[in-house]
């Protein structure tokens, strides 16, 4: 994992934690206010139960395709395009085509470094 306050997050550098035996992530770089995560998706399937948390999220698609649900409504991305979560609002992601998703958290996800 990268350490708090890194200035450079190098990605064959940064441990990999296997969430399930579809997803996985990286933390990259992170401070008390903003955290970039990097997630990567093995296989199509969902991407994890829908959600919501107090942190303002924002995700590009850096590769693959998903369909993206963001209270109700659902759009398929892909490398390229991307999303944003407001505060407290539920949302999802399901793996049409394997790929990688750049998620960035205000404030940091605390739960993810513990």
């Amino acid at each position: 994992m990268a350490q708090k306050g890194d200035v450079f997050a190098f990605v064959d550098k940064t441990e990999l934690e296997v969430i399930d035996e579809i997803v996985s992530r990286q933390i990259l770089t992170y401070n008390d206010e903003i955290m970039m995560v990097r997630v990567i998706f093995k296989q199509p399937g969902p991407g994890g139960v829908p959600h919501s948390h107090p942190h303002v999220q924002v995700t590009s698609v850096e590769s693959g395709v998903f369909d993206i649900t963001i209270d109700g409504k659902t759009s398929r991305l892909k490398a390229g395009d991307s999303f944003y979560v407001p505060s407290g609002i539920h949302h999802g992601a399901i793996c049409i085509e394997p790929g990688v998703l750049i998620d960035v958290f205000t404030p940091m996800r605390q739960e993810f470094v513990q």
